[in-house]
């Protein structure tokens, strides 16, 4: 929801849009209202809602409980379901200093260890930066800090399968700014302390890392040359790569230009997946000129193109992830705008959203059960039992709206443009005397807010006029400003109202 720090937790998400419920005894003077502690002090938060999940771009399943799994949300902290995706509560409200999970990860032999690393490292326009690591032991229900205060994004975290105590950690870095705190870092004491072993310059981050399950001491990692800037981004450079380890990360050989891969141009993004199935097979999502999904058969020494098709890796820098099943070796997941899955080593498709939100950033397939899948996307969390063919609702109160804006309704309504989605509205007044934000379950505080919710017109990110005199107008932007809807809420009718000529 904003670029810039502080960050606000999840559960008062819309609240950061919506309304401080006035509860003020007598008006205060005109001059300097908002400086009397005694005037704010007459103000608590709430949460309006709505129950429409928000961006996500780290999700994770619990190996041996089927009905757990967790996503971070980018703006809203991270959730956690023990119902299998039916119900989902903010885990980290009120005990961690950011609200931008991109990346978390629970250990196999120890369920009740949690990771999670802060920040996006999927450097779109707007994008929260995070502050470093923390480690819950209990399921979510405390957190602790455990490094890279200072670092915007953290990538990817890895629990080796067997020992909790090695964990890897691929840290992108600063989004616009050289920084040594860049690359593939390890801990072998369960994230007290880190050691990099992965570098490769200044400007260049870790943005992928996968661990061989057959062979822990296996590792595949990408690097990634890439920053992002107020008024531009760039992807791809001459420290882009990938890397493998043979002994659990303490000594790295670049596969980037290995035989079947390209060999000349940029090189940018990669996305990369091991098989549990077959170690031998490796797959690559590589942005390049001539790149798209790699697939190799003995462990990156030579590979093939399988697919080059556009819809698997446009927008490569907000995209780029490939997923290995665990028992199939000719099963893979490719996420764009879609998500993908493939039977046959990855040279075909077929979509498989199946109802739940578009633009897939994290994925987790259960090794136990590869029908069972953790989906997460500009959506939010997703459960699925059956391969794909159905996914839980995406109720949570974690959008991002870019704007907010009130109108002249007594008691006023609260509008927003959210990201991915539409604009919408809710009644400052619908919940008023339900649950504090700060209490019950988190299902309960917002429930019911979409049936009570409208929309204004317009749509992402496009600043809201209500006019003032005629409560059911509405004027909104959308996308770069393309156009100025004027919205009839009593009609439904839309119309274009942009200055004439446009340049």
């Amino acid at each position: 929801m904003f670029s810039n720090r502080p960050f606000f937790p999840s559960s008062v998400l819309l609240t950061v849009l919506a309304v401080c419920a006035a509860v003020s005894p007598s008006p205060m003077p005109a001059q300097d209202v908002t400086m009397d502690p005694a005037f704010l002090e007459a103000y608590s938060w709430r949460n309006l809602g709505p129950d429409r999940g928000g961006r996500s771009i780290a999700v994770s399943g619990v190996v041996g409980r089927p009905q757990e799994a967790y996503f971070g949300a980018v703006g809203g902290g991270l959730w956690k379901t023990t119902d299998g995706g039916e119900n989902w509560i903010p885990v980290t409200d009120f005990k961690i200093t950011s609200a931008s999970v991109g990346a978390v990860a629970v250990s196999e032999t120890n369920p009740e260890l949690v990771f999670i690393g802060m920040g996006e490292s999927c450097i779109r326009g707007n994008i929260i930066p995070g502050d470093g690591i923390y480690r819950s032991r209990d399921g979510g229900e405390s957190w602790e800090h455990i490094g890279f205060r200072e670092v915007d994004a953290i990538s990817k975290i890895r629990i080796h399968p067997t020992n909790p105590n090695i964990v890897y950690a691929a840290v992108f870095g600063m989004y616009g700014a050289d920084s040594q705190e860049r690359g593939v870092f390890k801990s072998t004491d369960g994230g007290d302390s880190w050691r990099k072993v992965l570098y490769r310059d200044a400007k260049t981050g870790a943005v992928d890392i996968v661990i061989d399950r057959n062979s822990p001491n296996v590792l595949y990692a990408s690097m990634w040359q890439a920053f992002r800037k107020e008024y531009t981004m760039a992807s791809g450079g001459p420290g882009s790569g990938m890397f493998k380890s043979t002994d659990g990360g303490e000594n790295w050989t670049e596969i980037t230009r290995n035989p079947g891969m390209p060999q000349e141009g940029l090189v940018g993004r990669i996305g990369l997946a091991v098989s549990s199935a077959n170690s031998d097979r490796l797959y690559a999502l590589f942005e390049n000129d001539d790149g798209g999904l790699f697939r190799s058969d003995d462990g990156g020494s030579t590979w093939e193109l399988a697919n080059a098709e556009r819809r698997i890796r446009q927008r490569a820098f907000y995209y780029t992830h490939v997923f290995a099943d665990h028992q199939d070796e000719d099963v893979v997941y490719v996420q764009n705008t879609s998500l993908f899955r493939s039977t046959d080593g990855g040279e075909t498709y077929e979509v498989i959203n199946n109802g739940t939100h578009g633009d897939f950033h994290d994925f987790w397939i259960d090794p136990e059960d590869p029908s069972h899948l953790v989906v997460g996307n500009d959506g939010g969390g997703a459960v699925s039992f059956d391969t794909g063919e159905s996914w839980t609702d995406q109720e949570f109160s974690t959008a991002q709206f870019y704007r907010v804006a009130t109108t002249a309704h007594i008691p006023f309504h609260v509008c927003g443009s959210q990201q991915d989605n539409s604009t919408l509205c809710l009644p400052s007044d619908w919940n008023a005397g339900r649950a504090s934000a700060r209490g019950g379950e988190a299902r309960s505080i917002t429930e019911g807010s979409m049936n009570v919710a409208y929309r204004a017109g317009g749509g992402e990110p496009g600043y809201i006029a209500p006019d003032p005199k005629n409560l059911n107008l509405f004027f909104s932007g959308t996308n770069n400003g393309r156009y100025i809807d004027k919205f009839n809420r009593s009609t439904g009718i839309s119309r274009e109202v942009n200055p004439f000529p446009w340049f």
